[in-house]
C-alpha cells in the first residue's frame, strides 16, 4: 500500500465528524479501519498500549487541577467578585465595562485556562450590565468573545499542557513564551475598546454621573477582599513556575488548594459547590483525555503508514522553503480551527508539523506559540468561530449572529497583528525562557 494512503485518513475523519460523531470516537474508529490494513488484528494491543503511553505524562495530571481551580472559582461566587471590583475602577472611563470585561477575561484566564469556561464566566456576568447600560451591541459581542478567547494564549492554557508532551517540549518554557504574546494581546483589546469608545461615545455610554458611585474606602476594601486574593493565587501558580518553584503539576496542586481555601475564605463554600466543581473537572477532564489517547492513536497510525515520510517528499517535490512551510502549517491550522475544536487540532497537526519545522531549524517553542495564536484567530473567525457560539448560548436575543459577526473583527486584527509581532521578534517568546534558565 502506498504511503500516500495515509492522507486518506483525514477525509475519512472529516466524514465521520461531519455525520455527527464525537471527535474522539472518529479518530478512534479512522485509526482502527487503517491500522487494520497495515497491521491487522495487531492493531488492537498497540491502540490499547497507548493508554500506558498517555497515562504516563506526568504533565498532564496538572489538566484536572487547573480545571478544578476554575471550576471551584466560578461556582463558589469568587468570579463574581472579581467583575465587581475590577469594574468598580473602570466604570468611569470610555467603555470602562468592555475594560473591565477582557480585564476580567485575562485574570480569569490566568486561573481557568479554558476558552468556553472563561467566555461562559464573563458573559453571564458581563453581558446584562453592558445592556443595561446601553452598550453597542457588536461591543459587546466582540468584547465578550475576545475576553473569553484569551484563555489559549495567556498561561495556565489547557492546549499549552497537551500541545507539550505531543511536541516533545517541556511545558515550563511554553507556559513562559506564550506570556508576553498573551499579555500584548489583552493590551491590544484594551487599547481599541477604549480608543473607539472616544471616537464614539454612543458605542458605550459612560455610567449616569447622578447614578451613587462607590467611595475610595469601598472601592479599596472591595479591592483587598476580591481583587488582591484573586491576584495572589494567580501568583502562587504562574509566579512558582516562573521562579523554578514548582513544577506545572505542582503549581496546578497549588492553586486547586487555593481556590478551595479563597471559596472558605468568603464563605461560600459548601459541599454543594465542591461537589458541582468536582463534577464538572471530571467531565472536562474526561473529554480532553478520550480526545488526548484518540489523538496519540491516531498519529501513530498515520506515522506506521508513512504519512510522515510522504509529507516530507511532497514538501521537497513542491520546493517549498522553510518559511512557506510555516505558511502552510499555520494556514492549514487556521481552516482546521472552523470545524475542530483546539485539542483536535492539536494532536492531528503538531506531530506532522514539529518534526518539519525542526528539520527547518525553527525554534519549536517559538513555533508553538505562533501555532497557539493562530489556532485562537480561527476560534474567534466567522462564520464557524466556536467562541461565537458559546456567547450564542448565554447571549439575549437582541444580540443576534450578525452583530458577533460584525463585532469580534477588530478583534482579529489584533490578534493577527500580535501574530506578525511574534512572526518578525521571535524574542517576544525566547527571551523570558532564556533569560529564567528554562531554554
Amino acid at each position: 500500500m502506498s504511503e500516500y494512503s495515509a492522507f486518506l485518513m483525514f477525509p475519512l475523519l472529516m466524514v465521520f465528524i461531519f455525520a455527527g460523531f464525537p471527535v474522539a470516537f472518529s479518530m478512534i474508529g479512522v485509526t482502527f479501519l487503517f491500522g487494520l490494513t497495515r497491521y491487522g488484528s495487531a492493531i488492537t494491543y498497540q491502540m490499547v498500549s497507548k493508554i500506558d503511553v498517555v497515562l504516563s505524562e506526568s504533565v498532564l495530571a496538572a489538566v484536572p487541577l487547573f480545571i478544578f481551580m476554575g471550576a471551584m472559582l466560578e461556582r463558589s461566587g469568587i468570579a463574581e467578585r472579581l467583575f465587581q471590583a475590577i469594574n468598580a475602577w473602570m466604570r468611569r472611563i470610555p467603555g470602562g465595562l468592555g475594560v473591565a470585561a477582557i480585564t476580567m477575561g485575562a485574570i480569569f484566564a490566568a486561573t481557568s485556562g479554558i476558552v468556553g469556561a472563561t467566555e461562559t464566566v464573563i458573559g453571564l456576568l458581563a453581558v446584562p450590565v453592558m445592556m443595561k447600560h446601553g452598550y453597542d451591541r457588536k461591543l459587546i459581542a466582540g468584547t465578550i468573545c475576545a475576553g473569553g478567547s484569551l484563555a489559549t494564549i495567556i498561561p495556565p492554557s489547557i492546549s499549552v499542557f497537551v500541545l507539550g508532551p505531543v511536541a516533545n517540549i517541556s511545558v515550563g518554557p511554553l507556559l513562559v513564551g506564550i506570556l508576553f504574546p498573551g499579555l500584548i494581546m489583552a493590551a491590544l483589546f484594551l487599547l481599541y475598546v477604549v480608543g473607539i469608545c472616544v471616537i464614539d461615545r454612543k458605542l458605550a455610554p459612560v455610567h449616569d454621573r447622578n447614578e451613587p458611585d462607590m467611595s475610595w474606602k469601598q472601592k479599596l476594601m472591595l479591592t483587598l477582599t476580591a481583587l488582591v486574593p484573586a491576584v495572589a493565587l494567580i501568583f502562587a501558580v504562574l509566579g512558582t513556575i516562573l521562579m523554578g518553584l514548582a513544577t506545572p503539576t505542582e503549581a496546578a496542586a497549588c492553586g486547586a488548594l487555593g481556590s478551595v481555601l479563597l471559596s472558605m475564605f468568603y464563605r461560600t463554600f459548601t459541599l454543594r459547590v465542591l461537589w458541582s466543581a468536582l463534577l464538572r473537572s471530571v467531565s472536562i477532564t474526561a473529554m480532553i483525555l478520550l480526545i488526548v489517547l484518540a489523538g496519540s492513536m491516531f498519529s501513530a497510525v498515520f506515522f506506521g503508514m508513512g504519512g510522515m515520510a510522504a509529507v516530507q517528499s511532497a514538501i521537497d517535490a513542491w520546493g517549498f522553503s522553510g518559511w512557506q512551510t510555516v505558511a502552510l502549517i499555520l494556514f492549514l491550522t487556521f481552516l482546521a480551527g472552523f470545524v475542530l475544536d483546539l485539542i483536535s487540532i492539536i494532536l492531528i497537526i503538531i506531530p506532522i508539523a514539529m518534526p518539519l519545522i525542526r528539520i527547518y531549524q525553527f525554534d519549536p517553542v517559538w513555533f508553538s506559540v505562533l501555532f497557539l495564536i493562530v489556532l485562537q484567530t480561527s476560534y474567534l473567525s466567522p462564520p464557524l468561530a466556536p467562541s461565537i457560539f458559546y456567547l450564542k448560548a448565554i447571549a439575549p436575543p437582541q444580540i443576534t449572529l450578525g452583530d458577533m459577526y460584525r463585532g469580534v473583527v477588530p478583534f482579529i486584527v489584533a490578534q493577527l497583528l500580535v501574530l506578525v509581532l511574534v512572526l518578525a521578534f521571535p524574542g517576544l517568546v525566547t527571551w523570558l525562557p532564556k533569560r529564567l534558565g528554562i531554554l
